[in-house]
């Protein structure tokens, strides 16, 4: 196994995980001898080993300005939607309070 692993983990790093992984994908160990050196279960070894598989296939599809790129549309998505609804929630109070409807505030 990798030098990062301790004989006794009580907590499972995102480190710690990532180096489990990379030694399974590069044949250094298997799920199933990981999961009985470390007392884990083999779903969860496997769980992470797709996990790391699609976060490294979705790193090396993406150019980190594209990601930011989509994050800002994103927000400025989310911006305009908050603002929007705010609009209306004013509006709806103005219409409740031009109609007398005091409760609805």
């Amino acid at each position: 196994m990798s030098t990062l692993m301790e004989d006794d983990i009580k907590r499972w790093t995102a480190k710690r995980k990532t180096s489990l992984v990379l030694d399974i994908i590069q044949g250094k160990t298997t799920i199933s001898e990981a999961s009985r050196a470390f007392d884990l279960n083999p779903s969860e070894v496997e769980q992470w080993v797709d996990e790391g598989k699609r976060g490294m296939e979705n790193a090396l599809r993406t150019k980190p300005l594209e990601v930011k790129e989509q994050y800002e549309k994103q927000l400025r998505e989310l911006q305009q939607a908050y603002g929007e609804a705010m609009l209306e929630l004013r509006a709806r109070k103005k219409l409740a309070s031009l109609l007398g409807n005091e409760d609805e505030k």
